[in-house]
């Protein structure tokens, strides 16, 4: 495994895994890799020293028998000092980021997805004609701002695209 540290257009830093060089590569040129907090798909690599994922370190066992390790190598455990300055140098902390993360995944976790449905659904709760709940969906700029007018509490998230499925 090859591990990299990437940047976004808007100056998000954060790690990519890739089998090889050429499935980075592919992947960029796919138009595969988007940005974990913004869904950016414009993405650069930025210089680092290489860092490889070995499978079967030695004196790691995870008690199966197979000889592969259970924890991933210390160097793949923290954050490269790169990405970090990165973070700091786009105004964005990691420790922020990794909030933000957190919360985007708590909300997708904790709500129902009710898609292009979201202004209809939202005015039905406040309304009482359908049993309160925590849903999350697209509306327009006028819809947010008609919600907002009616007296109904939304809150623009941005949640990048693929981050409602599973991560790989």
């Amino acid at each position: 495994m090859k591990v990299l540290d990437l940047q976004c257009a808007q100056g998000h830093g954060f790690e990519g895994w890739f089998a090889s060089e050429a499935d980075f590569q592919q992947q960029l040129d796919s138009g595969l890799l988007t940005c974990p907090l913004c869904g950016q798909t414009r993405i650069t690599r930025l210089p680092s020293a290489p860092r490889l994922n070995l499978r079967g370190e030695t004196g790691h066992d995870n008690g199966n028998g197979d000889g592969q390790s259970a924890h991933m190598p210390v160097s793949a455990q923290r954050q490269h000092p790169a990405t970090v300055q990165t973070a700091h140098a786009a105004g964005m902390p990691a420790a922020l980021q990794a909030a933000w993360l957190h919360t985007v995944r708590r909300v997708l976790a904790h709500t129902e997805d009710v898609g292009e449905r979201f202004a209809e659904e939202a005015r039905r709760i406040h309304y009482g004609e359908t049993p309160e709940r925590g849903i999350r969906g697209k509306a327009s700029r006028a819809e947010t701002e008609e919600l907002l007018a009616e007296g109904i509490g939304v809150l623009p998230l941005p949640i990048p695209e693929g981050m409602d499925g599973p991560l790989q």
